[in-house]
């Protein structure tokens, strides 16, 4: 049964191969841009000439704050709250994927907070109480639904940490600008990782409850669509029909809607964030590498959940079979899958060695809305099967 909630998005999208045109008209009412961007690929495939020309044809005065990492510091975080506050900047446009979006959502609260950010925030996920600079996305890659939600990740190197806080819906961007055709030249293992992303957003949502309820049969439409049309962009990564499919079923995966009503599980990304904090692997590939050996223990406690999952994604047929057996079939569809599109199943192939299973372990964030709430054995037993 669908519990009580209140329902709000007020991040407005642009979508296609012209959303940029609507950039100017977004941007009406601010003057000061803070232009935040990753590592440079924005300025080799031409996205960033077209957003500085548009920006200084509208009359905008650009501050700008490049370099983010894939994995945003808390060092990083720091550096661009002091660029935001010292330059009274009214609003920060955010071009890249969800990392870039993550943290420039995370230094729009940051700017004039008082106190540590990352205490306050990300260690005792307090809400903002002082000025939120705007934020809007122009967003390079797809995978974290970070465009249309109030989410920011920050790593600190120094305490292991690698932690997640979803904000509500005055850090939302005021805006996204979605072009699948953008996505094209990122390299394929960013694609990839991107793609199991998505997957791993709709199953945290997907495996907790076991009602019938309204927000299951779009996730499994979801999964479905992304199944298909990932298939299809490993094999041509310029298939129009199928980059624009993914693009925004990732929107819709962690925009906040499929989880309305329902408890959400979200284990998965605590394992999968411990390991990128110790590794600073790619966050995609991290969750791949955790997600079976999870979903394995925990099936016998979601069983129901497991079966409908199988059939109704994986279209394993029920006939003589017993519901273990539906849903293990289920888990063996999906490694197929996974295999096929080219994913990381191993945290050891993203650098981890035994002796760090259990620092890892110490890193990870117990979360009590799935099937079994784990302990720290149970923790240490996944990533070992992990390995």
């Amino acid at each position: 049964m669908l519990g009580n909630f209140v329902y709000s998005n007020p991040t407005k999208l642009y979508f296609g191969k012209d959303s940029l045109d609507d950039l100017s008209s977004a941007l009406n009412g601010y003057t000061k841009i803070m232009l935040v961007y990753g590592g440079g690929s924005i300025k080799k495939n031409g996205l960033y000439d077209k957003i500085v020309k548009i920006l200084h044809d509208s009359g905008k005065e650009i501050i700008e704050d490049g370099g983010v990492m894939p994995n945003p510091t808390v060092e990083k975080l720091y550096e661009g709250s002091k660029i935001a506050r010292d330059n009274n900047v009214d609003f920060i446009l955010a071009v890249g994927g969800g990392s870039v979006c993550d943290y420039s959502k995370a230094v729009s609260i940051s700017a004039y907070c008082e106190g540590d950010p990352w205490d306050k925030y990300f260690i005792k996920f307090e809400e903002p109480d002082c000025k939120i600079i705007p934020v809007g996305c122009v967003l390079t890659m797809v995978g974290t639904g970070s465009e249309m939600n109030g989410g920011s990740v920050i790593t600190n190197h120094a305490q292991k940490l690698k932690i997640g806080h979803v904000f509500g819906e005055n850090v939302f961007p005021k805006f996204a600008i979605l072009n699948p055709e953008v996505t094209f030249s990122l390299p394929e293992y960013q694609m990839k990782a991107g793609f199991f992303d998505i997957m791993s957003h709709i199953l945290e949502q997907y495996f907790s409850g076991n009602d019938d309820n309204t927000s299951d049969y779009i996730m499994e439409g979801l999964l479905r669509s992304l199944i298909h049309s990932t298939k299809i962009a490993v094999k041509n990564p310029t298939d129009y029909e199928a980059r624009s499919n993914i693009m925004w079923t990732a929107t819709w995966a962690l925009n906040t809607l499929v989880a309305m009503g329902k408890s959400t599980d979200w284990e998965v990304h605590m394992l999968g964030q411990a390991v990128g904090a110790h590794t600073d692997a790619t966050h995609g590939m991290t969750l791949s590498a955790v997600s079976l050996p999870y979903y394995r223990y925990i099936m016998p406690y979601g069983l129901d959940k497991f079966v409908r999952y199988a059939e109704n994604v994986w279209d394993v047929d029920p006939t003589g079979k017993t519901k273990e057996q539906i849903a293990s079939e289920g888990l063996a569809e999906m490694e197929k899958y996974m295999g096929e599109i080219g994913l990381v199943m191993n945290i050891s192939d993203l650098g981890v060695t035994e002796d760090m299973i259990e620092g890892i372990a110490d890193s990870t964030l117990i979360m009590k809305g799935g099937y079994k709430v784990l302990d720290r054995d149970e923790v240490i037993k996944i990533l070992r099967e992990s390995m």
